[in-house]
C-alpha cells in the first residue's frame, strides 16, 4: 500500500496522506514521498491547484516518534526539521497556484502547521488542531512560531503553544485560523468543489496573490502599495487578464487558461 495516494483531476492534484493506523504520521518514506509530490505539483505546468488531505480519521499527527532517534542529543529531530519540514512548508508558500487542505481528522504538531501553511483550509467538525510540541518539551516547527500569530494574533497564539490545548474545527473558524468548518459527510465535496472553482481561476494572479499577502506583513504601506501596482502592471499584460474583461464586458463566464 503507498503511503501517498496521488490523483489527476483534471487541472488540479489531490494528494492523500496514507498513513491511516499511524495517523498519517510521517516517517522516513512518507516524508519523502510527499514532499517530492508536492515539488512536482509545484514545477507542473498543468496542475493549477493542489488539494491535501489525509485517509482515515485523522488528517496528520505530525512526525512519527517512533521513527526518530532520540539517543542522539536532538541531532536527528533537528535534520528532520531543517531538511524536511522547512523545505516542505516554503515549498507550499511559494507554489505559484493554490494549494487547499481538508483537515479530516485530528491535525497534531507539525501536522496541524502543514495545514496551517495552505492557503485555504476546511475541515471536518469533527476536526482538532493541537500544538503538541510542549507535551513532549519541543518548540514548534513546519512555520508554527510564524504562522500562528498572523492567523489568531499573540496572545492566542502563545497560550496554544504553550498549554497543547486542542482547538477543535468550529473554534478554529471563528478565530480565523481556517476558512471554513463544514459537516464531516460534507468535508470531501467542499473540498473538491473548492480545488476545481480555483483552478479555473487566474493562476498567475492568484499566484501573485499569494506574494503580495505573504509580503504584507513585513512591508510599509507605501512599499506595500508599490508592489500592489507593479504586480496589477504584470497581470494586466496576461491572457487571463484580456480574457476576464472580455467576459466582463460580454457578460459571460470568463473561461481562464492560467496564462
Amino acid at each position: 500500500m503507498s503511503v501517498l495516494t496521488i490523483e489527476g483531476r483534471g487541472n488540479w492534484r489531490k494528494l492523500t496522506l496514507n498513513r491511516p493506523d499511524r495517523l498519517n504520521a510521517f516517517d522516513d518514506e512518507l516524508k519523502s514521498e510527499f514532499l517530492s509530490a508536492i515539488q512536482a505539483a509545484a514545477a507542473d505546468s498543468s496542475v493549477r491547484a493542489v488539494l491535501i488531505t489525509g485517509a482515515g480519521r485523522g488528517f496528520c499527527a505530525g512526525q512519527d516518534l517512533a521513527a526518530v532517534a532520540v539517543d542522539d542529543d536532538g541531532a536527528s529531530i533537528g535534520a528532520t526539521v531543517a531538511h524536511f519540514y522547512n523545505p516542505l512548508i516554503a515549498a507550499i508558500r511559494s507554489m505559484e497556484k493554490p494549494v487547499i487542505c481538508a483537515v479530516n481528522g485530528v491535525a497534531a504538531g507539525a501536522g496541524a502547521n502543514l495545514a496551517l501553511a495552505c492557503d485555504i483550509v476546511v475541515a471536518a467538525r469533527s476536526a482538532k488542531f493541537i500544538q503538541a510540541f510542549s507535551s513532549i518539551g519541543l518548540t514548534p516547527d513546519a512555520g508554527g512560531s510564524w504562522l500562528l500569530p498572523r492567523l489568531i494574533g499573540d496572545a492566542r497564539a502563545r497560550a496554544i503553544i504553550m498549554l497543547g490545548t486542542p482547538v477543535p474545527a468550529e473554534q478554529a473558524e471563528a478565530w480565523g485560523l481556517i476558512w471554513k468548518a463544514v459537516e464531516d459527510a460534507q468535508l470531501e465535496a467542499e473540498a473538491e468543489a473548492l480545488a476545481t472553482a480555483l483552478a479555473d481561476r487566474p493562476t498567475k494572479a492568484l499566484a501573485n496573490t499569494k506574494k503580495l499577502l505573504d509580503t504584507s506583513f513585513s512591508a510599509a504601506l507605501a512599499d506595500q502599495l508599490e508592489r500592489e501596482a507593479e504586480s496589477q502592471g504584470h497581470m494586466a499584460r496576461t491572457a487571463d487578464h484580456k480574457e476576464g474583461l472580455a467576459a466582463f464586458m460580454e457578460k459571460r463566464q470568463p473561461g481562464f487558461k492560467g496564462v
